[in-house]
């Protein structure tokens, strides 16, 4: 297998994709990126913006194994993990297999489930097993969460903490679209039989496992410099040095914006990375990650203000 080879099947992905959503093209580029670096996504942007169309057209163009958990401030861990049913007819206890157990699970309104339940997918993300009666049982290494979330709704809502915000990779901010690709939108559905319904893709399936374990086994071979590595390490421990934040990134942040940006260089047709892959990965990566000071809240900065200021002090290597 070439670059050129792994090019060609993330501009298949793209076009898939492309035709459920328009307007998104950034972020359908970095929830590529991640899927070839084995990370999570969190989509966080307000209602109607198509975040859980997104994860379902990406999963459509996947030929893995889907499954879906809409979360509700009722759902319990069981409801997610799975439990063990008493069989009569066996005297035996008998596990019945939750929704985790998926390659692609979409994890709609995650912020709407109390602490322990979304502190049930820690372990999943973290390390693609789930621990259940003793017992470990893998996910698989295809296993990818792709959860949503709405930032304006706060009733009935429980903020993620900060351990499980760093299990994302990225978290990609989806905003409303212009006003011609919102037109667009309108005249795409105003097409279609009011039956279809806007979750009917019309996704062609366009990567197979065999293809996906292919790319990655590319990506893994794309050594990083050392001049690259010490870029990504400043940039990481200056936001633990800076007055506007609070609690920086940590060591996992590093390693993951590390694959990131094998993954982003690959994509770009390149066996070497370059300065432009951290700045293109190192903003969703780390927004979510990091804890403003007082002085940044005060001032009405935002993480991406503070983040881009960070960049902009820090010299890239030529």
């Amino acid at each position: 297998m070439t670059l050129e080879t792994l090019r060609d099947r993330a501009d298949a992905l793209k076009s898939e994709i492309g035709k459920a959503i328009l307007g998104q093209e950034e972020a359908i580029e970095l929830l590529l990126v991640a899927l070839f670096s084995r990370g999570h996504v969190l989509l966080e942007g307000p209602p109607g913006t198509a975040k859980t169309l997104l994860a379902r057209s990406f999963a459509a163009a996947l030929n893995l194994e889907f499954g879906r958990i809409q979360f509700t401030p009722d759902l319990m861990p069981g409801d997610v993990l799975g439990t063990s049913i008493f069989n009569f007819q066996t005297n035996d206890f008998v596990l019945t297999k939750g929704p985790v157990f998926s390659q692609v699970l979409l994890a709609d309104e995650i912020n709407r489930a109390p602490p322990k339940t979304q502190a049930a997918l820690l372990q999943a993300m973290n390390e693609r097993v789930v621990s259940l009666d003793g017992a470990d049982h893998d996910l698989g290494d295809d296993f990818t969460v792709v959860a949503t979330q709405n930032p304006i709704e706060q009733q009935g809502t429980y903020p993620l903490p900060e351990a499980q915000l760093d299990r994302f990779l990225f978290k990609l901010v989806i905003e409303f679209p212009s006003k011609d690709v919102e037109m667009a939108i309108l005249q795409q559905h105003a097409a279609k039989p009011l039956e279809a319904g806007h979750d009917n893709t019309g996704v062609a399936k366009v990567l197979t496992p065999e293809a996906l374990s292919e790319s990655r086994a590319l990506i893994n071979g794309i050594i990083l410099k050392d001049d690259i590595l010490a870029y990504i390490l400043r940039l990481v421990r200056a936001t633990r040095e800076s007055n506007d934040i609070a609690f920086g990134a940590s060591t996992r942040a590093a390693d993951a914006i590390a694959g990131a940006v094998r993954a982003s260089a690959a994509l770009s047709g390149r066996d070497f990375a370059i300065p432009d892959d951290v700045k293109r990965v190192i903003t969703p990566a780390l927004r979510h990650r990091i804890v403003l000071g007082p002085s940044a809240e005060i001032e009405g900065r935002n993480s991406v203000q503070v983040l881009e200021n960070i960049i902009n002090q820090i010299e890239a290597p030529r």
